[in-house]
């Protein structure tokens, strides 16, 4: 058994390979006009033939009940760049209580996007502001050896 990707149902397919080309960088990797593999195992279904693939009616969109989850080295450039988009957010650029920077918005179907910084990314920023490796794995709750990896990795 091998997870290979998630589907998501659209309702303009166009306008999603759009969105998620210029928002988030994926490309098309495979076109069958109702259904788009893009980079990173994201797949892209018309709303109506997904409907008649699960045979009912009964899709909801928007729901938040779930999410697309990225992750970013440079959180400040992302955040930047989703200037230059009509971004509906779920939520603008906050730190959760480990360190990790997140923002979270929707689709053009309104399914949820979360791009967080990688936690390398996060390990190395408090590095950088002068926590010591054993403050760093203190302060973003993760075993020291985790924070070790990351910085001989950098």
């Amino acid at each position: 058994m091998k997870y290979t990707s998630t589907l998501i149902a659209v309702k303009d397919m166009e306008k999603s390979k759009q969105f998620y080309h210029d928002v988030l960088g994926l490309n098309v990797v495979a076109d069958f006009g109702a259904n788009v593999t893009l980079d990173g195992g994201v797949v892209l279904q018309t709303l109506d033939t997904w409907k008649s693939f699960i045979r009912t009616d009964k899709v909801v969109l928007p729901n938040n009940a779930g999410e697309l989850y990225f992750e970013e080295d440079d959180m400040d450039a992302f955040c930047n760049h989703l200037k230059s988009f009509n971004i509906s957010y779920v939520h603008e650029l906050f730190e959760h209580r480990w360190g990790q920077r997140v923002v979270r918005f929707y689709d053009p179907d309104k399914h949820i996007v979360e791009v967080g910084e990688k936690l390398d990314a996060v390990v190395l920023r408090f590095v950088e502001q002068g926590l010591s490796a054993e403050e760093t794995a203190t302060r973003m709750d993760v075993p020291i050896d985790f924070v070790v990896s990351c910085l001989d990795n950098k």
